[in-house]
């Protein structure tokens, strides 16, 4: 007795795919360019500023969630911010919970490199030009050292830095008396950026400060290079694999088809303004990876086909072969889309930005594997074909009678 295995779609189903490629191709490069229109346009939509919502991952600075106990806007805190001397920060509201934000700010620690040229000045003035040897402070650290020609009170040191508003939890005599070194334990960063809210909004109104995270600018930049080189060497191994699998007429369209796909979810962070970090990065990653599977499994029916087939037309065995996939690519994008959907819905922060960017490339990436990659694919073997006709007349015209 045969078996009778679940399909979706009836195997005598025949859908005309290639005939509707124009009108899809159009519609693909229509939102490629929305993409890349998003990217500047988004520096001058207010509340952006920037081509991407980059994380700290990538900016560099420190990000810092507030939950209020209040309801405040945005501008409240921005504002709040500026006078306590943070500049350049933006502020990004959390609807998953109540009267919550994520405040990001250039600063990485409670003493910024303009106040720690204050403190040395200040030391010099106050203590005598030549009893400064040394002040050494490493952004992103929170501690402060001072080596000096004397021995003087740590109070005399912490009252200094008090009078130029630099708030320290401790200042203490540090190593060999002889040495006369001293350590200034600072404020964390996350104490005064209470302090600067609660001056202008109100004591009391900062409920909770759950998470703060800091990384410098330079490892930013790194970060950020680093994950673009990445995104790169995954396309060029994934053109190496086709070059050893396909002929060259494959190659390009599983290429342009990947292209496709990261620039479209890297398009929907632009429009939506979520959050862009590593965390995106690798779900672009694992889309390309994704779309390359589905890619291949079509061309693979279809070169299969093709070579069982030779007295149809080969945009007849395209057709026919994206027909005889589409149970399975239906299925499995369905499973992936419906489990990542879930983890859209009831996840929060970076789980649901990698699930978004997997909702939209795993729709992206089905597309792009019947609309983008097999178009280009008929595109290539009609020019191969051409141009084997061209040289078969040319030696069959150039032989001798």
């Amino acid at each position: 007795m045969a078996q009778h295995f679940f399909e979706l779609i009836r195997p005598d189903h025949n859908f005309d795919f290639v005939g509707k490629t124009r009108v899809l191709l159009l519609s693909s490069a229509a939102m490629v360019v929305l993409s890349f229109l998003m990217l500047p346009l988004n520096l001058f939509i207010p509340g952006r500023g920037h081509i991407l919502n980059f994380a700290v991952d990538f900016r560099g600075g420190s990000e810092v969630r507030v939950d209020f106990a209040k309801e405040v806007s945005p501008t409240e805190i921005h504002d709040a911010m500026e006078a306590g001397g943070y500049k350049d920060s933006e502020v990004v509201s959390l609807p998953e919970f109540k009267n919550a934000y994520l405040v990001r700010f250039p600063a990485v620690s409670a003493l910024s490199p303009e106040q720690a040229k204050r403190a040395e000045s200040a030391l010099r003035e106050k203590l005598g030009q030549e009893s400064l040897r040394k002040f050494e402070f490493s952004e992103g650290g929170d501690k402060a050292y001072v080596r000096l020609s004397k021995q003087v009170e740590p109070a005399q040191i912490q009252e200094i830095l008090r009078s130029i508003d630099i708030n320290t939890n401790q200042v203490q005599r540090f190593g060999r008396p002889e040495d006369n070194t001293y350590e200034i334990v600072l404020v964390g960063l996350s104490a005064e950026i209470r302090k600067a809210l609660e001056a202008k909004l109100g004591a009391g109104s900062v409920a909770a400060i759950p998470s703060l995270g800091s990384i410098s600018a330079k490892a930013g930049k790194e970060l950020r290079d680093n994950g673009i080189v990445s995104l790169l060497a995954a396309i060029g191994f994934i053109m190496l694999y086709i070059l050893v699998r396909f002929d060259f007429r494959y190659g390009p369209g599983t290429v342009i088809a990947l292209l496709h796909d990261a620039i479209i979810v890297v398009g929907a962070f632009a429009v939506t303004y979520k959050e862009f970090s590593l965390t995106t990065i690798a779900a672009i990653l694992t889309v390309i990876g994704y779309s390359m599977n589905d890619t291949i499994v079509v061309f693979d029916r279809i070169r299969e086909n093709a070579s069982k087939m030779r007295d149809k037309k080969f945009t007849q065995i395209v057709n026919l072969s994206v027909n005889e996939t589409l149970s399975r690519t239906i299925l499995t994008s369905a499973t992936v889309f419906f489990v990542t959907l879930a983890m859209n819905i009831w996840g929060t922060g970076v789980i649901r930005d990698f699930a978004f960017a997997m909702n939209v490339g795993v729709l992206v990436g089905t597309y792009s594997s019947v609309f983008i990659g097999s178009p280009i694919l008929i595109w290539l073997n009609d020019k191969a074909m051409a141009s084997q006709k061209r040289s078969s007349r040319s030696k069959s015209g150039s032989t001798p009678v």
